[in-house]
C-alpha cells in the first residue's frame, strides 16, 4: 500500500491529502464545538463569563419585583407602561424582556441595547448564521402582576460573549491545521524540487560526479531518476571524449616529433643536391632521400590507420565480388612481397569453377585487408622463413589462412596493433571473421569470407 502511494502522481497525491484532511479537520471542529461547554467551564473561574443560559437569581428576581407593577391593558397603554420601566431597568444591555397578557398579547417590552450597536450587531449577525442561532438564549414563565396574570419573556445575548469567539477559535484552528497540511506538503516537494535545482546547478558547472537525490516514483522522482541517468551518461561520453581527445593528442606529438627528424634530414641532402656540393655523393644522397620520403609515409600510413580504428561512421560500399577477386589480391600482394626479398608458397590453387562463386563485399576494403596484412609481414617479418599462406573454399567459406616468422629484432618490441584492429573492424564491417595468434616467434592469422546463398 505504502510502494503504492510512493509511485501516485503528486496530483492524486494532493488530492488524496486535501480529502482526508478535509475529513479530519471538520471533525476536530465538531469535536471543538460539541465540547464548547466543557470548554466554558474550564474557563469560566479564570475569565468570568455571564451564565451560559441565563442568570437564574435574575430570572427570579424578575418573577418577585412584577408583583409590585401593573400590567398594562394593551401595548397603547402608555401610563402603565412607564410605570413599568424600572422593572425592565432590571436586564443589562445583552438582555431583551417582553410582557404578554394571559390572552397570549403583547404589553410591553424593552429591546437589549447592545443590539443597537452596529458593531455588536454585525459580529452577532455573523455567529448566529455559523452557529445556527446558538448565541441567543431564550426563557419564557407565568409572573403575577398587580392587576393579574401574564407571561414573561426573556432573551439573553450574554452567550454570544463566548461563543461566537469560540467558534471562530475551532474554525481558525481546523483551518490552520487543513493549511500547514497541505503547505507542508507542497513545501516538502519544492524542497524537493531545489534540491534537484541545486543538482542540475552542479552538473551545468562541470560537477557531474555527485549524484542527484533520489525520490519516490511521482513525477518529481521520475524527473530526478532521468536527470541522474543523464549525468552517468554525459560523464561517460566526456570521460570516452576526453580519452580519444588525449589519445589523439598524444599520436600527434609522436608523430609531429618523428617526422620533424626525417623532414629535416631529407631538407639537409636536398640543399646539399641543390647547391651541388657533393656530386660524387649525389648517388648516395638520392638514395637517403628515397629512404626518408619511404619513412615518412610509413609514419603517415600509420596516422591514418590510427584515424580509421576510431572511426565510428564508415560503412562499406556493398556490391557483388567474385571469389577470383580475393586470389588475384592476394597474388598482387604475395608479388609486392616478391621485390621486397621474401618467399611465399601458397597451397592449394583455386580451381577455375570456384572462383565464379560471389561475394557481397566491398572491394576497396577487401583490398586495404590484405595491403595491412602484408605490410605488417614488410614491417616485422623475417625474410628467411618462408610465408605460408593457405586459401581453402569449402561450404561456402574462404579461409585464408597465413603465417610468417618475426624477425628477432622486432620480436622484444611491443606493438600497437593498429594494423590488426583497422583489419578487425574492417572484417567486422564486412561480415566476416577473423582470428590470429602470435607465439614462439610466429605470427598467424586467419580470415573467413562468406559467399553468398543460392
Amino acid at each position: 500500500m505504502i510502494k503504492k502511494l510512493s509511485t501516485m502522481k503528486i496530483r492524486t497525491k494532493l488530492a488524496f491529502l486535501i480529502v482526508l484532511t478535509g475529513i479530519f479537520c471538520y471533525a476536530l471542529f465538531q469535536f471543538l464545538w460539541y465540547n464548547k461547554y466543557s470548554v466554558f467551564e474550564a474557563l469560566d473561574p479564570v475569565f468570568h463569563f455571564s451564565p451560559i443560559h441565563g442568570d437564574e437569581n435574575f430570572l427570579g428576581q424578575l418573577y418577585e419585583e412584577a408583583a409590585n407593577y401593573d400590567l398594562p391593558e394593551s401595548e397603547t397603554d402608555t401610563e402603565a407602561i412607564q410605570k413599568l420601566q424600572p422593572w425592565f431597568d432590571l436586564g443589562d444591555a445583552y438582555t431583551s424582556i417582553y410582557v404578554y397578557g394571559s390572552d397570549g398579547y403583547y404589553r410591553a417590552g424593552k429591546y437589549a441595547s447592545a443590539m443597537e450597536d452596529s458593531t455588536f450587531r454585525t459580529f452577532f449577525d455573523m455567529g448566529y448564521r455559523i452557529t445556527g442561532g446558538e448565541g441567543e438564549n431564550s426563557r419564557e414563565f407565568p409572573a403575577e402582576f398587580k392587576n393579574g396574570s401574564g407571561i414573561i419573556r426573556v432573551y439573553f445575548y450574554h452567550n454570544s460573549m463566548f461563543l461566537y469567539p469560540y467558534v471562530l477559535f475551532c474554525l481558525c484552528i481546523s483551518f490552520l491545521l487543513f493549511l500547514s497540511v497541505i503547505l507542508c506538503f507542497i513545501s516538502h516537494k519544492m524542497r524537493q524540487i531545489s534540491k534537484i535545482e541545486h543538482g542540475i546547478l552542479q552538473m551545468a558547472s562541470g560537477d557531474l560526479k555527485t549524484a542527484l537525490p533520489k525520490y519516490p516514483g511521482d513525477e518529481i522522482g521520475i524527473l530526478s531518476s532521468e536527470l541522474n541517468q543523464l549525468r552517468i551518461t554525459l560523464a561517460d561520453t566526456l570521460q570516452q571524449e576526453q580519452e580519444s581527445r588525449q589519445a589523439n593528442q598524444d599520436l600527434i606529438t609522436a608523430l609531429s616529433h618523428d617526422l620533424r627528424t626525417p623532414l629535416t634530414i631529407l631538407n639537409g641532402y636536398l640543399e646539399v643536391l641543390h647547391l651541388k656540393k657533393s656530386p660524387e655523393m649525389e648517388e648516395e644522397y638520392l638514395k637517403r632521400c628515397l629512404q626518408k620520403t619511404k619513412d615518412i609515409k610509413d609514419m603517415t600510413d600509420r596516422m591514418f590507420e590510427y584515424a580509421l580504428v576510431y572511426e565510428e561512421n564508415e560503412t562499406p560500399d556493398m556490391e557483388s565480388v567474385p571469389l577470383s577477386f580475393f586470389y588475384d589480391c592476394l597474388k598482387e600482394n604475395i608479388d609486392y612481397i616478391h621485390l621486397a626479398g621474401f618467399s611465399c608458397e601458397m597451397t592449394p590453387a583455386i580451381t577455375v569453377e570456384k572462383q565464379k562463386t560471389s561475394f557481397t563485399s566491398d572491394t576497396t576494403m577487401v583490398k586495404r585487408i590484405f595491403q595491412n596484412l602484408f605490410s605488417n609481414i614488410l614491417k616485422y617479418g623475417d625474410k628467411s622463413t618462408p610465408v605460408l599462406i593457405e586459401v581453402s573454399y569449402e561450404s561456402r567459406e574462404l579461409k585464408i589462412r597465413i603465417r610468417n616468422k618475426i624477425k628477432e629484432a622486432d620480436s622484444s618490441v611491443p606493438s600497437t596493433h593498429i594494423g590488426l584492429r583497422n583489419v578487425e573492424k574492417m572484417m567486422s564491417l564486412l561480415k566476416g571473421q577473423i582470428l590470429y595468434s602470435e607465439q614462439k616467434q610466429e605470427f598467424a592469422i586467419q580470415l573467413a569470407f562468406f559467399a553468398d546463398t543460392l
